[in-house]
């Protein structure tokens, strides 16, 4: 793949949300859970539980995870994640 071909593919952010935590930990789907086992260790999963962001797509407070899994999310980086804003989706 070409540097040209690679900027093409990437996608621009259209939101930056801020990453917030809670004291509680919000109840995430088991599927979400079970998909994300996989990439990731078991302690950092319970952290992110605890975590939530003011999700613009979706117009509500979703978990972490599900922003993470979402097909809208890029990246996050120092608290911030970048949403391509493009749909409230799961990827599967």
């Amino acid at each position: 793949m070409t540097f040209i071909n690679l900027l093409l593919v990437m996608v621009e952010a259209r939101y930056i949300v801020k990453v917030m935590s809670s004291e509680k930990s919000i109840r995430v789907s088991r599927e979400i859970v079970e998909q994300l086992k996989n990439s990731l260790g078991s302690k950092m999963i319970q952290r992110m539980k605890k975590e939530y962001v003011e999700c613009p797509v979706a117009n509500k407070r979703v978990s972490f995870l599900e922003c993470y899994s979402c097909t809208s999310f890029i990246r996050r980086i120092r608290g911030e994640v970048h949403c391509a804003g493009i749909e409230f989706k799961l990827k599967t």
